[in-house]
């Protein structure tokens, strides 16, 4: 890196707060000078980048689009460093542990066995945060628990729970003696996670496209399943958690996409503070003694 032509800390650290806050006056707060000063030191690093990172034509000063991308370029950086300082000095180890994961694996795989690290580590703090959207890991979360292939830039990723992706659908939607190819069920409602794709993946990778009238339904992972146990809808869900129920016949496996390979934990890499890796390590001896668990 040619730090010759690198912009002065002072002003990128004025100009993410001032992407962090709503006004001017807050960003100064956040770091202890008045927002003539963070004006200040935007406009001076607007003049170092040549760029203009701030709209001033409204009512209110809104990021540019390069403003934009360089604002989360430094939410990204800045949080890294604090983690790690955090980490390095041991100023962190009394913050709660961050927890971010689905409703859906929330419910059917991580609550039914917290009794266990509750009683293994008492002394721990967790907040977990049942979100479909993805937290950032390092900035808003310490460790996530997520679903895909295990691919995930800078991050990184141990398999704890392998499965595919199913359709599935009760047998009063879809009746065993009556038709259940892909051209039929894109005529049906459709149930999927709040804050998931999942329906429009599936189709479009099917190659399907969803008919008038065909409703997508959005909720969270317990309603959803509830939803389609009650034949409201067809569900597209990880396999692990329906496992019972298509034995029980309460529901249908109907189609099956084994291209992703299951829940992963996620983290950022570098040295992890104690909570971090009390957690990390019960969660790969719960993933290597037991099953998925039922929702």
């Amino acid at each position: 890196m040619d730090w010759r032509n690198f912009p002065p800390l002072s002003q990128l650290r004025a100009f993410a707060a001032f992407a962090e806050a709503p006004s001017l006056e807050q960003a100064g707060a956040q770091i202890g000078v008045t927002h003539a000063a963070i004006s200040q030191q935007i406009r001076a690093l607007e003049t170092h980048l040549g760029l203009s990172l701030v709209e001033r034509g409204g009512r209110k000063l809104a990021l540019s689009p390069e403003g934009r991308q360089l604002a989360e370029a430094l939410a990204a950086g800045f949080g890294q460093m604090a983690a790690t300082i955090a980490s390095l000095t041991g100023a962190d180890n009394r913050a709660p542990l961050r927890i971010t994961t689905t409703p859906t694996f929330a419910a059917g795989w991580l609550m039914p066995r917290l009794s266990d690290f509750r009683a293994h580590h008492p002394g721990i703090d967790l907040a977990i945060d049942p979100v479909s959207e993805s937290r950032e890991i390092g900035r808003e979360a310490d460790i996530g628990l997520r679903y895909g292939n295990g691919r995930w830039p800078g991050l990184e990723a141990r398999l704890i729970l392998r499965s595919s992706i199913v359709v599935v659908a009760a047998p009063s939607l879809v009746p065993e003696d009556g038709p259940a190819d892909l051209d039929h069920l894109a005529g049906l409602p459709w149930l999927q996670e709040l804050g998931t794709s999942e329906v429009t993946a599936f189709m479009e990778a099917q190659g399907i496209a969803r008919r008038e009238g065909a409703a997508i339904l959005s909720m969270p992972g317990n309603l959803m399943m509830d939803a389609a146990r009650d034949g409201q809808g067809v569900a597209v869900i990880a396999r692990a958690f329906v496992e019972r129920d298509i034995a029980a016949g309460r529901l249908r496996l109907l189609v099956e996409d084994v291209e992703r390979e299951g829940y992963f934990m996620v983290y950022r890499p570098g040295p992890l503070r104690p909570a971090q890796k009390a957690f990390a390590a019960w969660v790969l001896r719960q993933a290597e003694a037991g099953d998925a668990g039922a929702i």
